[in-house]
């Protein structure tokens, strides 16, 4: 999952400078791919929180021992 938005992601900033190499100028279609990556790495950043919370919550499990005197 995370592999894809990287991969989304550098797409868009190859797409943005293509355009901006076509144009030669700022365009509108420019301005929606910048809001498309940053949405794109909003994305990313929760998923690598995510994956950074299940890390956690695996290490931080201590094993329950009932032991009964």
């Amino acid at each position: 999952m995370i592999r894809d938005l990287y991969k989304q992601k550098r797409y868009l900033e190859l797409k943005w400078q293509q355009e901006h190499l076509d144009n030669n100028r700022y365009t509108l279609e420019m301005v929606r791919i910048d809001d498309t990556i940053k949405k794109v790495i909003t994305d990313i950043k929760l998923e690598e929180a995510r994956i950074a919370h299940l890390q956690n919550s695996v290490e931080g499990a201590a094993p329950q021992v009932s032991v009964a005197t």
